[in-house]
């Protein structure tokens, strides 16, 4: 089995459990608007994807950077205020982040939440200083499912794709780093392990303390008895 010299993670839905409170804060920023969207519509169809995309899908039309700066912070802060007392790293982050850093992984992020959203969960989960890469919205000119984010990782670690595994929740997110030419591992959290692996998805998991041995053994690393 070839050993894989980064780990590349997506941060919503991987690093933390909150899928469901980003899906709610659009749900209640659209009712504004007249809107009446599933909160099943946003976990299903627009994770991954830029705010100008999201904004654009719901209000039919494009919007000029005054308003989108506007309209975003409006369900980002919305988010945040929802989230911030939930905060947490999903079961066996920590744990499986200091196996791949002893073992000589590079770690990387690549997620199109804002600057702020990002600086909430990897301050607060005192990660700040763990991850060596970086690539955000402002990076990429396209949203997942486009291959943009991962392929701009890699570039930025100077790596091909294929040395790198991506760890992803949603199906965008899979396709994403598939297309990039990235292994996948596919967390549970926020959608099924078979629509994650019809994405593409080579392993899948509910958490990092169960992470199939093939993961594990491609970083080469072993899991606490």
């Amino acid at each position: 089995m070839t050993t894989r010299q980064a780990a590349v993670f997506d941060l919503d839905g991987t690093l933390v459990d909150n899928m469901r409170f980003h899906a709610s804060a659009w749900v209640q920023v659209s009712k504004g608007w007249g809107l009446e969207i599933p909160l099943e519509f946003f976990e299903r169809e627009t994770a991954g994807k830029k705010n100008a995309e999201i904004l654009a899908l719901l209000l039919k039309r494009d919007l000029d950077a005054e308003e989108l700066a506007r309209l975003s912070e409006r369900k980002e802060s919305l988010y945040r205020e929802l989230y911030r007392p939930h905060l947490a790293p999903v079961a066996g982050l920590r744990a499986f982040l200091n196996r791949l850093d002893a073992a000589g992984i590079a770690l990387a992020i690549a997620t199109l939440a804002p600057a702020a959203n990002r600086s909430m969960v990897l301050q607060g989960l005192g990660l700040q200083s763990t991850f060596s890469l970086i690539i955000g919205a402002e990076q990429t000119r396209r949203g997942k499912p486009a291959p943009d984010i991962y392929l701009a990782a890699a570039a930025a670690l100077g790596l091909e794709p294929s040395a790198c595994v991506a760890f992803e929740d949603a199906v965008n997110g899979v396709v994403s780093a598939r297309d990039a030419g990235m292994g996948v591992v596919g967390l549970t959290t926020s959608t099924s392990a078979e629509a994650l692996r019809a994405a593409g998805a080579g392993w899948t998991a509910p958490d990092f303390t169960s992470l199939p041995a093939e993961v594990e053994e491609m970083f080469g690393t072993v899991a606490a008895a």
